[in-house]
């Protein structure tokens, strides 16, 4: 029984490394530059492929933020239950956001089409509706998604911190890049910043600790072992 579980928890461990640097991928792969530009809607509807291959890793990006809390909270219950269940349903918050942020990438390129068949002169209410568009989507990316798996990452800091089973220095980490990225969604949200150099210096030290992290479980595994156990 005891090698059973140790067994299950090393591989708990290496998937949600995998996962984790699956994330950050997928987050790469997920931006949309065209959408992005000051000429989105004629940019869009000439470059679909581009729009549609962000919206496939966007998706993507569902497997990994509802995956990792549900994969960890068997192990991560038998520490800490409340903050283990907090964080698979922020996760599974963030997974509903990443569809809804998806929904309105998909209405940006159709709107794109629409503004190349009426034409510039005639596509005044395409701008307006385009511009509320893409605005949502910044907000639903940039601050409810972000918020939502962020904070769900907090907690699992929270309880690594408490446990041990990563490196206290790792867990650390974890937690201030964790303030930090929360700052910068806030900061976003009320307009103090944008999606410049700012948001993306404050959201970088949560997306290192999250590849350390990564790494760590995929060669380490957790630490302690017999904690672990403690309650099998």
């Amino acid at each position: 029984m005891l090698r059973k579980s140790t067994n299950s928890g090393r591989r708990s461990a290496v998937i949600t490394g995998v996962l984790l640097i699956a994330g950050l991928v997928t987050g790469i792969f997920s931006v949309v530059p065209v959408i992005d530009g000051a000429d989105y809607l004629v940019k869009a509807s000439t470059n679909e492929n581009q729009v549609l291959i962000g919206a496939f890793f966007q998706l993507l990006m569902v497997v990994v933020y509802v995956g990792i809390p549900i994969l960890m909270y068997p192990i991560l219950s038998k520490h800490n239950k409340g903050l283990a269940l907090g964080s698979v349903a922020l996760g599974i918050i963030a997974g509903v956001f990443i569809i809804i942020g998806v929904i309105i990438l998909l209405l940006l390129l159709t709107l794109s089409h629409e503004f190349a068949e009426v034409g510039a002169q005639n596509g005044s209410y395409v701008k307006i509706l385009g511009g509320l568009l893409r605005e949502g989507r910044d907000l639903v990316n940039h601050v409810a998604t972000t918020l939502a798996f962020v904070l769900a990452m907090f907690l699992f800091n929270c309880i690594f911190y408490q446990t041990q089973i990563v490196p206290r220095w790792l867990s650390v980490s974890g937690i201030l890049g964790s303030a930090l990225s929360i700052l910068a969604s806030l900061l976003f949200m009320i307009r103090f910043i944008g999606l410049d150099a700012t948001y993306m210096m404050l959201n970088i030290p949560i997306a290192f600790q999250q590849l350390v992290l990564a790494i760590w479980l995929i060669i380490k595994g957790f630490n302690r072992a017999d904690a672990l156990e403690k309650k099998v």
